[in-house]
């Protein structure tokens, strides 16, 4: 499977020589954690077949059937202060739509803050993971995650997510190929990371254009609290401005936030 990959590379990019696949694995996120504490260079990608444990945000699990997605991670090694990449997962937000359109001939959009979605249903999802020097305040690594729906029809999911997700066959109406995809993406984020601090009010006006959260109501939930808001834009570092039912606005950087119409709000 990883030469079928690198065969579809449509440059010399760099990232090539430190890809791995794992026929099946936990956690490509979990994986990379253990990879980067052990000195793996900035770059270092590793893809599966399958994850017995995938991880979404918030501790959710990510369904990894064998064959039927592309399941990677890869390795960052920023030279920056951890306040510096608060727009990581919305720069990866883009680079991850860009492949697919690349790759699938389709644009899909974005639920703030990573979640990506098409036709209101989530083809995928993205997860980030910072370690952070405590003396210094640097970056040591970021593991970025992505999982995309390629080859399922709905009855493959699990039966809770049936309703509320979509693969790329089911909206191209053709076979996907897993490793194309891996090529486009891995091609993708290599561009995003050297562009992720120069070019970050970019990243973030592309983000904004893919963001379909933006406009619409919402309601945010952090643990027992359930509030109602309005989703204005987004701040410099892609945090997300509301408007509360009193009037007041805030910005809002953790929680779930849903969106009416979406995944079972009404």
């Amino acid at each position: 499977m990883k030469q079928e990959i690198l065969r579809y590379f449509q440059t010399e990019c760099p990232w090539r020589d430190t890809l791995y696949w794992y026929d099946t694995i936990d956690s490509t996120n979990t994986e990379a954690k253990r990879l980067a504490k052990n000195g793996a260079p900035h770059g270092t990608v590793l893809i599966a077949g399958s994850q017995s444990a995938g991880r979404g945000r918030l501790g959710r699990q990510f369904s990894s059937p064998g064959g039927m997605g592309v399941y990677l991670s890869v390795i960052l090694r920023p030279a920056c202060a951890a306040e510096e990449l608060m727009h990581l997962t919305c720069a990866v937000a883009v680079a991850a739509c860009n492949a697919v359109k690349a790759a699938c001939g389709f644009q899909p959009q974005v639920k703030w803050i990573n979640d990506l979605v098409y036709a209101n249903r989530k083809l995928g999802g993205i997860l980030t993971e910072l370690s952070v020097n405590s003396a210094t305040g640097t970056v040591d690594h970021a593991i970025v995650g992505i999982g995309i729906n390629c080859l399922q029809k709905q009855t493959d999911f699990p039966v809770e997510l049936q309703d509320m997700a979509i693969s790329v066959s089911q909206i191209t109406n053709a076979p996907c190929s897993p490793a194309l995809l891996t090529a486009a993406l891995t091609e993708a984020l290599f561009e995003m990371s050297n562009s992720l601090l120069p070019q970050k009010a970019d990243l973030l006006n592309a983000y904004k254009g893919l963001c379909i959260t933006l406009g619409k109501d919402v309601v945010l939930m952090r643990g027992e609290e359930k509030r109602y808001a309005v989703a204005l834009d987004l701040d410099e570092n892609g945090g997300l401005i509301i408007r509360n039912a009193d009037g007041m606005s805030e910005t809002v950087s953790s929680g779930e936030v849903s969106v009416r119409g979406m995944y079972g709000y009404l």
